[in-house]
Order: structure tokens, then sequence, then C-alpha cells
């Protein structure tokens, strides 16, 4: 109790801003439509789960603060219900379309939301032929004028189908059996994928399956497993791509060099990630050399990369956002654990974060540096 008294007042000059709010069900899912709007979705096993349309209050949808608003939570705009858990969602830019994964795996569900009223209706199917018991599909949304989704749960299963045909445009080809941990689309081309291993490749779908990776070197000699991000392409000047394993272990690396990291440095976590498919690294959209990690405890740690440099050095967060752990913490037998986080699209500093106790929370942390 005095623990939890502590940190709300040390919150006082932690936050620029902060909002609690508690969800029906724990998310795995945080995914923005433009930049006062969020998706959620619960992932329970053996019921229906929510699929819900948040609108941000007011408060944090204006470009600065003007005052007290009337609207302190959020506005729920549409939702739906899965009747499996939702691990994945993505929303296809530019369109009122939804695709989810989760577990079993054997189809992706496409989703739209509804103009005329506030349901999110299934309307489709991807059929996944590979369907292995706890393994489920990764994916990511090529936004062209033809939607087309890109999943996989192995690199040998890879495949790109358009969303309104259900016609595959694209596979690897290749029988490699490595299990994916995350996609990423880079551009109309191009796209990223992470393997739990740590095997990282950067691939072109207008050329033959000849991916640039880091085989046989790189993060995945750490051991455990892994997940990753890529920044803008150009974006800013340094590595861009960051790869997080559940031991703590944080590499980045340059896009032309995939076999020997910029950096490779220890972040404080005090044991391995008790549920390694919650680990999250996602780098700022506006901050220079900033990202955050998730999926060790019940923190999101924030981080300045710039003078990283070096392989085995120990560094220390700019950055802990603990609120998941003081709030609430006197009602839990065990702490929680953050699911996912995200930076808000447009405010540099703001991001929302949920943990398996239900808990989402909307933040704006100081830097404290710069008011030293």
């Amino acid at each position: 109790m005095e623990a939890s008294e502590d940190w709300l007042v040390k919150s006082l000059r932690l936050y620029g801003d902060f909002h609690a709010f508690d969800l029906s069900g724990a998310t795995r899912v945080l995914e923005w439509i433009d930049d006062k709007g969020v998706f959620v979705a619960g992932y329970e096993s053996l019921k229906k789960n929510e699929i819900l349309h948040l609108i941000l209050p007011l408060r944090l949808s204006v470009k600065k603060n003007q005052g007290l608003f009337p609207e302190r939570d959020f506005k729920v705009c549409h939702g739906g219900f899965s009747d499996k858990p939702v691990f994945d969602l993505k929303h296809v830019p530019e369109t009122r379309l939804l695709v989810t994964s989760g577990r079993p795996g054997c189809s992706l569900q496409v989703w739209q939301i509804a103009e005329d009223s506030d349901v999110i209706k299934a309307v489709s199917t991807i059929a996944v032929h590979e369907e292995e018991g706890s393994l489920w599909p990764r994916m990511a949304v090529f936004s062209s004028v033809a939607p087309e989704v890109l999943h996989g749960t192995r690199l040998s299963s890879l495949r790109i189908t358009d969303l309104e045909s259900q016609k595959t445009t694209y596979t690897s080809g290749v029988g490699d059996s490595e299990v994916l941990s995350s996609l990423q689309v880079l551009g109309a081309d191009t796209f990223a994928f992470c393997c739990t291993s740590g095997r990282l490749g950067l691939v072109d779908i207008r050329q033959k399956w000849a991916p640039s990776e880091n085989l046989g070197s790189g993060p995945r000699s750490g051991g455990g497993r892994w997940c990753a991000e890529v920044r803008g392409m150009g974006q800013y000047p340094g590595p861009s791509i960051a790869s997080l394993g559940s031991n703590g272990q944080l590499c980045l690396l340059d896009p032309r060099d995939l076999c020997h990291p910029v950096s490779s440095v220890q972040c404080p976590v005090s044991t391995p990630s008790p549920d390694p498919e919650l680990l999250r690294v996602t780098w700022a959209p506006i901050l220079d050399n900033c990202l955050a990690i998730s999926g060790f405890d019940g923190t999101v740690q924030i981080y300045d990369v710039t003078s990283w440099s070096g392989v085995g050095s120990q560094v220390e967060p700019l950055f802990t956002h603990r609120g998941h752990i003081f709030l609430d913490a006197n009602e839990l037998d065990t702490a929680p654990l953050v699911t996912t986080h995200t930076w808000h699209p447009c405010k540099p500093r703001t991001l929302l974060s949920a943990a398996n106790d239900a808990s989402l929370h909307v933040w704006d942390w100081v830097d404290l540096r710069a008011s030293c």
C-alpha cells in the first residue's frame, strides 16, 4: 500500500497526462484508426470475445491542453463479437475492413465496420491450410488499390491473399519450417519478417524468394524467443531495426547488414518474459531514437538509443511506466503482465498500454532530462 501511495505522489511529476480505464476483458490488441480511435479485442478461450472500436476522450484528441473537458472516458463507437480469441487485429487503411487472427489458427477473419450502425460484422474468412496446434498466423496488411493481407505461421506458409477475391498473389515457395513471430509491411512491394529464433529478413515480393537476412548470426545467437520492429526507412539516421529477446537482450541493426548488430544491450528485466508471445518492441513515430518494450512484467520501458554502441553493455530506461502494477495492486493475487502497448501516432510522448487484468492506460510521460 505504501509503495502504491508513493508511486501516486511521484506520478504527479512523471506524467503530463494519465488516464486509467477498465475494459470488459483483457486485450492483446491496440490498433489505431486515424489518431482518435483504437480497436481492442478479447482473447479468452471458450467464449465470445468483444471487438470494440473506441474513441479517445476529447482531451486526448486535441493538439494541446485546452482546459477541462466533460468527456473523460473512452466512447464505444462500434462493436462486434468473435467466436474465437483475437490475438492480432489489423485495420486496412482507408477502408472499413479489419482482419483478425487467433487460435485455433485455421483461418483469418475479415470484418466490416458498418456505416449506418454501430456494428462490426464478420464478412468472410480466409482459409489457412497449415493449422498447427498452438501456433497461429502472423499477419500484416498491404494497403493498395486492392487491399491484401500477408500471413503465415512459418516461413514455408507465407503468402499474400487478396481480400476481395481471396486469390493468393504471392507465396514464399520455400520449405523452411522456422516459426514466425512477427510480420511488417514496409512498402508497396516489401515486408520484414522475424522468426521466434531471432532470424530476421527483408523481402521484395517482385523477386523470387531471396530475402536479405541474418542467417547464422545476429540476434538469434542469444537464445530465447524474439520479436522485432522496423522504423520508417530513412526516417532518421542510424539503425532502423530493433530486435528484442525474451531474456531482455535488445539489438539494433542496420538493414544493409543484418548479420552484424550495430549494438546489442541488456535491458534491466528481473526475469525472462513469462509469456514470450507478448513481447513487444516499438519505435516512437515522432521522437528521434526512442523505443519502448513490454512483455516482461507490469511495466513499459522507454529507451533513448542515441548513444548505444558495442555489445553486452547494460542500459537503463529513460522512463518506466509502472501504473499497471500500482493501480489496483491491492486487489490482485499476482502482479499484472502488460499484454501490449502502442505509441500515439501524433502525440510524441503519449502511449496506450494494456495488461492481463483488463486495465487500459493512456499516458503522456515527462522527459525529466528536459527539466534538469
